[in-house]
């Protein structure tokens, strides 16, 4: 089953403006430019619109699956609960745990590039990295899976660790892994698992790996193992997925929709948008890499930033230091192991899409 879900330019009007007439004093502060930008999505559906509809494309996609209220600006902004950044607490913290590739340098070029990104994605607020830390230093619980005979580690602990490493100036804390998680014993597993009320999420991309559900993945346990609680040296050389451009746009993209999440924004329910649910690989690889004209709205009004500079600096995190080639990054004589190419080629739709924008934001100002 295919379904489209199709809303009038009328509620999608409602949606991102508001009928209240304070709220319509928050919208009139955008240039026109931004305007016109924002009110393509009334055009979702008409062909070259910017904005395309959601398409479920089966009952185990995420809005069939879970129903949702969904949370137009009015009720996103009237939020009593939701968390918005102050003069004190203004920065987006990263924690990587457990390795992350074998290339030391690769892994901490991976690491960066994740950091730039989210800098250009939340653009305005100061992303830090925190010092890695091996698994053991977590004290976390961890098991391993009976049907993928993989290593996996338990989300709670993840995010108490967390919890007393969050610095005093921090938006948000989120720890960032290549090996698989489990919120409880009776899950088989989970992306990640945030508390939004403490601004703070764990989330792993080792699912991301093409090979994951194959049984020749890397990462299966050759034998089986029965590891005992406390002794970590199971996750010494520990298989990492190699870092591909797809890894590359699956973690932008499962990091900005989390994070996303820190500020209050719920799951989209009205346009294409990398905000809306996904309950399956397939489904958040059909997810675009940036907002709707009514989650922009809600990070703008948060953030507060001019959405052309925004553009520019993810177009200029796509473009710059890119690799022509599609494999995985590996040191080279050419490439000494301190600098690799970026592997951008999954970017390229949205590379696109952002100069399109542009193109409308900067016609206007001429």
């Amino acid at each position: 089953m295919m379904k489209v879900i199709q809303h009038t330019a009328e509620t999608l009007h409602t949606a991102l403006v508001s009928n209240s007439h304070d709220l319509a004093q928050v919208y009139s502060k955008y240039t026109q430019a931004e305007r016109r930008l924002l009110e393509e999505g009334f055009r979702s559906g008409q062909p070259g619109s910017l904005f395309p509809p959601i398409t479920v494309h089966s009952d185990s996609d995420w809005i069939a699956a879970h129903p949702e209220e969904p949370q137009d600006f009015e009720s996103f902004y009237r939020d009593p609960y939701r968390r918005t950044p102050d003069a004190h607490h203004n920065t987006i913290y990263i924690q990587t745990i457990g390795s992350f590739g074998e290339v030391g340098a690769l892994t901490d070029q991976y690491v960066e590039w994740l950091r730039d990104y989210c800098q250009a994605f939340f653009y305005g607020l100061s992303v830090k990295l925190l010092p890695a830390v091996p698994v053991s230093e977590t004290g976390c619980s961890f098991r391993v899976n009976s049907n993928s005979h993989n290593l996996q580690i338990r989300t709670g602990d993840l995010l108490r660790f967390l919890a007393n490493k969050k610095p005093k100036d921090a938006f948000c804390i989120v720890g960032i892994t290549m090996i698989d998680l489990y919120p409880e014993d009776s899950w088989n597993f989970v992306f990640g698992q945030a508390s939004l009320s403490m601004g703070m999420g764990v989330f792993s991309f080792a699912r991301y790996d093409d090979n994951f559900y194959s049984r020749s993945y890397a990462g299966r346990l050759k034998k089986r193992l029965q590891p005992r609680q406390g002794d970590y040296s199971v996750f010494e050389g520990y298989y990492t997925p190699p870092i591909t451009s797809t890894l590359l746009l699956r973690s932008c993209k499962t990091m900005t929709h989390e994070i996303g999440h820190m500020f209050g924004i719920r799951h989209c329910q009205w346009l294409n948008c990398i905000m809306q649910g996904s309950n399956h690989l397939e489904e958040s690889d059909r997810r675009p890499l940036d907002f709707c004209p009514i989650c922009l709205h809600k990070i703008h009004v948060s953030v507060g930033f001019k959405i052309a500079q925004r553009y520019k600096a993810l177009l200029q995190w796509m473009e710059e230091g890119q690799s022509g080639t599609s494999g995985p990054v590996k040191a080279s004589a050419s490439h000494p192991a301190t600098h690799f190419p970026k592997p951008t080629q999954a970017f390229h739709t949205s590379k696109l899409w952002l100069r399109r924008c542009l193109d409308i934001l900067e016609k206007e100002e001429l």
